[in-house]
């Protein structure tokens, strides 16, 4: 008797098992932005910053919005370290570049600034891998233009992948 009630067991267990298998194949599947990948990116961004000597800070979130990598460079300024990240939540929570939110201002579209959590200055870009959305880079230590070209070569990395 003993043996039968194991054996019930192991098979309720196994239907248990199959049930969640069955209930999880509807799951979506995505991809995710690693450290490994966000420092290749930041490495990126580095060297084109290096390159025309700017002294920056990037920052590198996640999909969520989370903080995954941050580099302040020798001489970049301590306030550029939030902005950069500011930069890249504003990126990635409204799902477009921060300059799209800069040339609304520049063009007398002032509500932008009501928009909770934007930061209306180039230099937030998506990082994407096809379709997927990763994450987002912010830039910030020198002008909105020079940031977002630091972070347009940071993105680059990605492209080639």
């Amino acid at each position: 008797m003993e043996i039968k009630a194991k054996q019930c067991g192991y098979v309720l267990f196994a239907m248990f098992i199959s049930a969640l298998v069955a209930s999880a194949s509807g799951l979506a599947t995505k991809k995710a932005l690693t450290l490994s990948v966000a420092k290749e990116v930041a490495a990126s961004a580095e060297a084109h910053a290096l390159k025309n000597g700017w002294n920056v800070v990037i920052a590198i979130v996640d999909d969520g919005g989370n903080l995954l990598y941050l580099e302040r460079m020798d001489g970049a300024q301590i306030g550029s370290i939030e902005v950069a990240i500011k930069k890249a939540e504003t990126a990635i929570s409204y799902r477009r570049s921060t300059k799209v939110f800069g040339d609304a201002v520049s063009n007398g579209v002032t509500a932008v600034l009501g928009l909770p959590g934007v930061l209306p200055f180039e230099g937030g870009v998506l990082l994407k891998s096809g379709d997927d959305l990763l994450g987002a880079i912010g830039v910030s230590g020198v002008t909105a233009q020079q940031d977002g070209m630091i972070a347009e070569a940071g993105v680059h990395v990605l492209k080639h992948e």
